[in-house]
Formats: C-alpha cells, structure tokens, sequence
C-alpha cells in the first residue's frame, strides 16, 4: 500500500494539471446530448418583391446584424450568437429564407447592429479587417451564388461596423442592389469580411436566398409550398457546457499565429439552427435545398434505411436531368438540390447520416455525434402524391469550347513553419492585396486548370462566373519536383506540367456536371474548367457593369483557408 501511495499522488497531480488545462474552456460532451428531440425549425421567409396590382415590383428590405441568445438543443443552456433578421426579437441562426423573383429587383440594407467586442476569439496576425478605434465587429454580406454588379458583391474590404462608424477600403453604399436576373436556383448569404469570415459565420451569420421563376419551375411539378419545399442548411459546432460556442484560442503556430488554425470541427450536427433534429414527413416526395454552411467540414450524406437522393439541381442552377444517388458528399459552401420520396421507405424512420473524414479526404472518422445529421419521422399513412420528378428538368446553351479566350493556370500551396504545422495558403503564391491576374473579359469564357498542391480538397468558389468541370487528372512521376519547381516559379508552363498531369482520370459524378459555382479540388490533381462570364439561361451579357470596383474575388471556401490568405481579386474588364 505504501508503495501505491506516490504513484497516486503523481497520477492525481498529472490528472489535476490535465483537468486544469480544460477547465477554462469545459466542453459539452456531445455523446452526453439526447438526439432527435427538437423539432426542425422552418425559417422565416421574407419576400424580396411586392405585388401591386398583380405584378411584382422591387422591394427595399432592411435586415439587421444582431447579438441575441439561440438555443441550438433542448439541454443547452441559451447560446449568445450573432443574427440576421428584421428585428432582434425575429432574428434567427440561420437567418430568414430572403424568397427573390426572377426578373424583379430586391433591395436590401444591411445593417450592423452587433456590439463593440465579438463573442470569438480572432487573430489580428492573419489579413483582418480591425477599425482604427478597435471597436466594433466588422461585417459584410456577401450573396454567395449572386450575379450582380460589383458594389453589391460584398467584398471583403468593403466592411463597416455598427451605425456604419468604420468603414472599409471599398465599402461604398448602404443598400445593395440584387437584380435577380440570372437563372432560378439557390443561393445564401453570409458574412464576407476580411479576416473574420469564419468567426462571423461561426457567431451565426448565415441565411438562405432563393431565386423562383414560376412560368419556368412551375410546369416541372417538384415538391412546392412551406411543407413540401424546405432548406436545410447544416454546419458543426462545438459548445461549452454554459452553452457558448467554442472555439480555439491558441493557434497551431501560436508564436507565428496566436489564434488562427487551419480547420475548425465540432462535434454537433446542427440543421437550422437545432442540433440533430427531428421531423415527421409524409408519405410523399419533399424537396431539400440542402446547404453545407459548415467553416470546413465535408459532408457525405446516405439515409439509414437505404432511402435516395434525387439531384435536380446543384449550387445556383438546374441539372438538364434528375440524378439519383445513394450517398452525396457536399464540401462546404456547396449546395445540393434533392428530392427524396418518403412513400419508398421500407421503414417508419430514417437517419439522415455522414461519413466523410475530417480534414476531408483523409483525416479523422466520423464518430458517434458527428455522423449523425437529423431523424425523419415517417407516417405510416399511404396517401396520393401530387408532385413528380420530371425526365427532363431545365436544360441551358451548352458550352462551346470554341469560344474560349483565354487559358488560366490557377495553383493552390499551402506553406508550413519548421514545425510542420500549416502558417498559411495562396492561391498562385500572391497575397490578396497584390494586384489582380485573373482579368476576363465580360462576356467570355476561360479555361481554369487548377492544380492542388495541398493534401485537403479545397471547395473553389468563384464570384460571379459559374463553370463547368471539365476534367481531372492526377499529377504523376516526381509530384515533389513538380512542386518545389512551382514554389519557385509559380509557372506551370516552365515547369513542364504537361509531363506530369497525366495520371489516373477522376470522373465527374453525375449531378455536379451541370453549372456550378463551387467545386471541391482534389489534392495532387489538376481540375479542369471552363468558367463563363455572362449569364448561362440566356448567353446574353449582364444587365449591369461588371467591370466596376471593387470587383470580385475567388478563393478557397473553406473558411480558416480563406481568412489566411487563400483568395485573390479578379477584375473584369471590358
């Protein structure tokens, strides 16, 4: 016994420093947390159009920033978020489902009603927006999937805190204007500035926008109406047990970065704003405009019961037909448009579930709290079903290669210190203050090869042009010679890169070869497509200039990338 003694003492010492350390931050344990108790919320809906005398005409909405306390589960305490909405009282995470009409303008002040200190913690080492008082958390929104004039883009430098005391390099106006004039699809908004993308879309700033086009949807027969027609939009948190968000306050770097790190994960699953819900559905077809709001998690969703996904469209546009799938994997910023048909259930439940590693493609299984989405309680009731898929959905001009202007080389690096921990990313090795290359003309298509010389997929976003995915090649032979010569050249034409992009094909799933507006880039492969300037429904050029400031962007959507320093302008020109 006396010899147990000082190993006891040693391990409760080692055990004390141990809980120590973790006390300050005292994380939920979510496998503690009860699944499939709340009820999934329906966001509000506000219009972004009148009707006068029968015609729609554009709407001015004003929608605020707000602090509030959010309860994501049951057994949380209250959460204090950051929320879009009308008003404080109405605010939500996500925020409302702005509904827009083809054709018909909408109008919107943003407005940031968020108090001087933010409730995250951020790193003022990374590329940040910080108002020369230090006070106030600068926001601005960016509709991702919009087609519109650069003023209203929401670009990163185009920031403002509260009562617009502080204002960014760029920001230029109060009230953005959303001409709605591209094809019908889906869309979402989220806060854009620079620096604290991923701390203000982690405080709660996201919301949903969906273009309609009646004369051109309606004759499809897809799932309609506030029951039957329902966004999703899905992200992962993490929570301490007074319900605050968690996250990280010591970087992997932290003598280089304090703060920043280069993914951020939690373990809960929440889906419009409740961590794993439930909801009961009928025996009939529903229609999900699923969003993967999420700072970096990938998600690869399949039903527990063996259910089908239905793709009828992705990111902002239609697919020329239904797609049907057993599994779909959505990387973040990534929008899934599907049908699933309840009446082919076998069982009278179904878990929406996910088993996509983290950092996606080859980090970390899923566990129990993360591979579980959200349950759907199924009637049992038999019942005549109204809507259908069509064979043929809404089919756009094809791409004409012979049209191309111009051919890009787009290069994703990361570096890393001496530690071997990510220090930052770059798109082409250039900051994103150095001046833009990437400068189409309006009204042209290009050909983008992008090469990934990272060990993550980066989902690509691009501003204003959507694109078609062309092709994908591995990098083969000596990739590292390959890469030290673009570390040091930053050109893949002097680097013989037609010597190594020769490899094993991947092939385009079915329901991404549509038009897309974000595509995951898969690491030591070089990504084929073609991106088009001007409006893919009607090959017309935009109804506005987009050859203004501040222009546009590109960057990596995954948001810790973004933020340090994965994104370059891109300026369009006449």
């Amino acid at each position: 016994m006396q010899g147990i003694v000082p190993f006891l003492l040693i391990f409760l010492a080692l055990f004390g420093k141990l809980v120590a350390s973790q006390g300050k931050d005292r994380l939920v344990n979510t496998s503690k947390l009860e699944m499939f108790v709340d009820e999934l919320p329906d966001m509000p809906k506000i219009h972004g159009y009148d009707i006068v005398d029968g015609s729609p005409k554009p709407k001015l909405l004003t929608i605020g920033m707000f602090s509030k306390k959010w309860k994501f589960h049951r057994d949380l305490p209250a959460t204090t978020v950051f929320a879009y909405g009308a008003t404080r009282n109405t605010a939500t995470v996500p925020g409302p489902t702005i509904e827009a009409l083809h054709g018909t303008a909408t109008y919107v002040k943003w407005q940031n009603d968020l108090p001087s200190k933010h409730i995250l913690p951020w790193d003022p080492t990374v590329p940040t927006a910080i108002p020369s008082t230090k006070k106030g958390v600068p926001t601005v929104v960016h509709l991702h999937g919009g087609i519109h004039e650069p003023a209203s883009d929401g670009n990163s430098n185009a920031w403002f805190t509260a009562r617009f005391e502080e204002k960014g390099p760029a920001w230029s106006r109060r009230t953005y204007h959303y001409d709605n004039n591209q094809q019908p699809g889906n869309l979402w908004y989220h806060d854009h500035a620079l620096g604290l993308t991923r701390v203000n879309l982690l405080a709660g700033l996201i919301g949903a926008y969906v273009i309609r086009q009646p004369d051109i949807e309606g004759p499809l027969k897809l799932p309609y109406g506030d029951e039957f027609d329902r966004p999703l939009i899905v992200f992962d948190r993490s929570f301490r047990v007074d319900g605050s968000i968690y996250m990280n306050s010591t970087g992997n770097n932290p003598s280089i970065h304090p703060q920043w790190q280069p993914e951020y994960f939690g373990d809960a699953i929440v889906v419009n704003g409740k961590a794993w819900p439930k909801m009961v559905v009928r025996r009939r077809k529903y229609r999900f405009r699923i969003i993967n709001a999420s700072n970096a998690r990938f998600f690869r969703f399949f039903f527990s019961n063996g259910l089908e996904f239905i793709h009828v469209a992705a990111d902002s546009a239609y697919l020329e037909k239904p797609v049907v799938a057993n599994e779909t994997l959505v990387g973040p910023s990534e929008i899934v448009d599907v049908v699933v048909d309840f009446s082919k259930s076998k069982t009278d439940e179904a878990i929406l579930e996910n088993d996509a590693p983290y950092p996606y493609p080859t980090g970390d299984p899923v566990n129990e709290s993360n591979g579980k989405v959200m349950k759907f309680i199924i009637k049992k009731e038999r019942e005549v079903d109204t809507w259908r898929v069509p064979k043929k959905l809404i089919k756009y001009p094809s791409s004409d290669l012979s049209s191309v202007s111009q051919t890009r080389y787009i290069t994703m690096y990361e570096y890393t210190s001496n530690i071997n921990e990510p220090t930052h990313l770059l798109l082409n090795g250039k900051s994103y203050d150095a001046p833009a290359t990437e400068t189409p003309k309006a009204g042209t298509s290009e050909i983008w090869n992008v090469i990934n010389l990272t060990g993550d997929n980066h989902p690509l976003h691009i501003h204003l042009g959507l694109f078609k995915v062309l092709d994908q090649t591995e990098l083969v032979d000596d990739k590292e010679v390959f890469k030290g010569c673009m570390l040091k050249k930053n050109d893949a034409i002097k680097c013989q890169i037609s010597k190594y992009a020769r490899g094993k094909k991947i092939e385009v799933e079915a329901h991404e070869k549509g038009w897309k507006n974000v595509y995951k880039i898969a690491p030591g492969f070089v990504t084929k497509i073609l991106v088009k300037f001007s409006y893919i429904h009607s090959n017309t050029s935009y109804s506005f200039d987009p050859t203004g400031e501040p222009g546009y962007v590109y960057h990596c959507h995954i948001l810790d990338h973004e933020d340090n320093a994965m994104m370059r302008p891109l300026k369009v020109i006449k």
